[in-house]
């Protein structure tokens, strides 16, 4: 019964509030479906910062969305043990690019103190869980070994069954307790998208990647 309510219920009822959200904030408050940008208060820790979090985190995110709409292709991939161990040292070095990112931005928030007064308790939250979700996946990826593998004979058939709404949940309940914590955190983290500026990933998903940088132009001279 507890499993099902974790790996069945929660689910869905994390991404039905944030589905319905999502929705609600587009329709009836679209000016706050945005990312926030703090930019302009401090620019030279967020560079260092968001680069190496984007970048590592989409690569891994789109890594883990190919073998859930595509398994025979990873299926392949990973079939041939030089590939698998490139496989595995790729999503290493991506875990640990993302993980310091985020540090990176993290010390930010905390250590300006613009970026600090911007920064709503929600942010707070979401970042907690963020940072969680990171250092679990690269805890996860070097203590049990072969992820690239074995995900997609585990979480991938466990996703396909709730997404047909035919919720098969004996794929994920034997895993190890911080495997199972790392998929959960997932939800979590899509439940709370919504309510918080990651939202904007909803809007512009691949946009960040190449949008024109922003310039920023003072109108008066930032040193009186």
């Amino acid at each position: 019964m507890f499993d099902n309510a974790l790996f069945i219920g929660f689910p869905y009822m994390a991404i039905a509030i944030a589905i319905a959200v999502t929705i609600y904030r587009f329709f009836f408050d679209p000016y706050s479906v945005s990312s926030q940008s703090s930019q302009f208060l401090e620019n030279r820790m967020l560079f260092f910062g968001s680069v190496p979090w984007h970048y590592g985190l989409i690569t891994i995110l789109l890594g883990h969305l190919t073998a859930l709409l595509f398994p025979s292709l990873w299926g392949l991939l990973t079939a041939n043990q030089v590939r698998l161990y490139v496989l595995e040292i790729t999503g290493l070095a991506l875990a640990l690019m993302a993980t310091v990112g985020l540090v990176l931005l993290f010390y930010r928030r905390m250590a300006n103190a613009r970026a600090q007064a911007v920064t709503s308790e929600l942010d707070w939250i979401l970042l907690f869980f963020l940072f969680l979700q990171v250092g679990l996946g690269f805890w996860v990826a070097y203590y049990y070994r072969w992820g690239s593998d074995w995900y997609l004979h585990t979480a991938v058939p466990w996703l396909v069954s709730l997404l047909k709404f035919q919720p098969d949940i004996t794929y994920v309940t034997a895993l190890p307790f911080w495997v199972k914590f790392h998929f959960l955190n997932g939800f979590v983290i899509a439940l709370l998208l919504p309510f918080t500026r990651l939202v904007h990933l909803l809007v512009y998903p691949l946009s960040y990647l190449w949008r024109e940088h922003q310039v920023v132009i003072w109108n008066r001279s930032r040193f009186r």
